[in-house]
């Protein structure tokens, strides 16, 4: 089973949380896409969103999340001999949706200093470019992505696409710390499938140093969020590239990778 992923994404994080949480073996692949290894060739032809994570099978190839995590459940429990394949509740699932609804591509964009997000920006449009003239008939594929590159970047300048992607967070929080005043984790009294796709929401926020806006002042989340962070699971897919000076280690070699390959003007 191969696994396509990066330690800064956030959909990456919940599928290896989730095999961690399983125990099922796969053989990882880094696939950054601030320097723009995405739109490869060689992994843009077996997806062409150009999006991690994409977990590998056999010829079976799962893009969505969700599905993802569902399939990974599958696998652990046909590993582990058991005669029926159960799978998460209903209630497990609503939460894992409801969770998934909540895009953060716009609120972290937003809190990256606007030089960096431009510069990067630009960068990942000429690498488009570069692997268009290499991939002619990726053509089509590749014209979107950079459409997509220019659109995100106006939507950006609306007040209204953060407002909006604030709110959600907002209400998505305020349901979360309802119900962790009822149960210790999200579905219930034992770590589901739910508390995997929450935990890098969570890493998400304290990654952009927004810990006091958003999760000190619910006492509840604050609780779990200590909790969730001495898992195994969290410490080998999370911890290990940003806590403490990681972070610093984690986002400054893909910083350096991105200058250097635009002085040499290697995309």
């Amino acid at each position: 089973m191969q696994l396509y992923h990066h330690p800064l994404d956030l959909d990456s994080q919940r599928v290896r949380i989730s095999l961690e949480e399983e125990g099922v073996d796969y053989t990882s692949h880094h696939v950054n896409p601030i320097t723009g290894k995405n739109l490869d060739s060689s992994f843009f032809k077996m997806n062409r969103r150009g999006r991690v994570p994409v977990f590998q099978n056999g010829s079976h190839i799962i893009y969505n999340t969700i599905d993802i995590i569902q399939y990974i459940e599958r696998i652990a429990v046909v590993s582990s001999g058991a005669e029926s394949i159960s799978a998460s509740n209903r209630e497990v699932m609503e939460w894992m949706q409801k969770i998934q609804d909540w895009d953060p591509k716009f609120f972290t964009l937003a809190h990256i200093p606007e030089k960096y997000r431009i510069y990067v920006s630009k960068f990942i449009r000429q690498v488009v470019i570069a692997r268009m003239s290499e991939s002619p008939e990726l053509a089509g594929d590749y014209h979107r992505k950079l459409r997509e590159a220019y659109e995100t970047e106006e939507k950006l300048k609306e007040a209204d696409v953060l407002r909006r992607s604030k709110e959600h967070l907002v209400r998505l929080l305020d349901e979360v710390e309802r119900q962790l005043c009822e149960t210790p984790f999200l579905a219930g009294q034992e770590f589901t499938m739910a508390d995997v796709m929450l935990i890098p929401v969570l890493a998400r926020i304290k990654l952009l140093d927004l810990e006091n806006e958003y999760i000190t002042g619910r006492p509840n989340i604050a609780e779990y969020w200590l909790l969730v962070q001495q898992r195994p699971s969290y410490k080998r897919v999370i911890g290990k590239y940003f806590n403490g000076w990681r972070k610093h280690k984690t986002l400054l070699k893909t910083w350096f990778l991105v200058r250097i390959r635009s002085l040499l003007k290697r995309y």
